[in-house]
């Protein structure tokens, strides 16, 4: 998974490919958990929309400046034209606004990554965000295995640990410390504002993990597929991702914006 993340970075193109490929993925596992709780959703037509907001983002397609905004109000008017044709209401209102957002979650969310990737020096940029993503997983776990004692929200996830977290925390700093070789040599990348990005960053991911948590107990559910043998499903690898993407483009536009490499 690392050298495909590794490959897919250099091809824009290729880069593009699996960033809508998981979405659909995250689409259908997602779809499928609120199927299992007897909710009428749109799961076919929202997994559809799903490929448009990245595709329209890699392709840089926009009909007004405010397009993403209009595109949501016309996802939810055509949904409510969906809800017209069923002969029963029962549940309308879950319907709609589950289906509604599942995509924002998974689709909207996720295709932050394409626009990280499009910013100048993106593809360090996206390394830099994915590394201080997933090294807080990887350290969690490592962590919470072997000196994980006392539980962090038991009610949502049994298996995660306030040490795992510290320890997720603590790594993704460390590797925001790490990535500076990599990136631009922007004021805004001083040892001090990684150490502080990492936490922010960190505490970010933990947070993704746990939403995604959430859902799966809602679901009773403990993985959401089981796509990825030892990982589980799609949203379970880019859980983390899905709350990280969007807060680092809009730090990084802002940095942009005002700084001039």
């Amino acid at each position: 998974m690392i050298t495909l993340s590794i490959l897919t970075f250099f091809v824009q193109w290729l880069f593009g490919l699996v960033v809508i490929l998981l979405i659909i993925g995250g689409l259908y596992e997602f779809f499928t958990l609120i199927e299992k709780k007897g909710i009428p959703i749109y799961k076919y037509f929202g997994t559809m929309i799903g490929v448009v907001i990245p595709a329209s983002i890699f392709f840089r397609f926009e009909l007004t400046k405010n397009w993403e905004l209009l595109f949501i109000v016309a996802l939810l008017t055509i949904i409510f034209l969906l809800q017209f044709t069923r002969r029963e209401n029962s549940q309308a209102v879950v319907g709609i606004s589950t289906t509604l957002f599942g995509v924002l979650y998974v689709s909207w969310f996720f295709s932050f990554l394409i626009k990280i990737r499009f910013l100048p020096s993106g593809v360090a940029l996206l390394a830099f965000i994915l590394l201080m993503t997933k090294a807080g997983d990887i350290g969690a776990y490592l962590v919470g295995v072997r000196w994980g004692k006392h539980p962090l929200i038991a009610r949502i996830s049994p298996g995660k640990s306030v040490e795992g977290a510290i320890g997720g925390l603590v790594f993704s700093i460390l590797a925001a410390v790490a990535g500076k070789s990599f990136l631009p040599a922007w004021e805004c990348f001083s040892y001090i504002n990684l150490i502080i990005a990492g936490a922010f960053f960190g505490m970010l991911a933990q947070l993704g993990d746990l939403s995604e948590s959430l859902i799966k107990r809602d679901c009773q559910v403990k993985d959401s597929g089981n796509l990825l043998p030892g990982l589980g499903g799609v949203l379970d690898m880019v859980d983390s991702i899905l709350f990280t993407a969007p807060a680092f483009y809009f730090y990084m536009s802002s940095v942009i914006r005002n700084f001039n490499p």
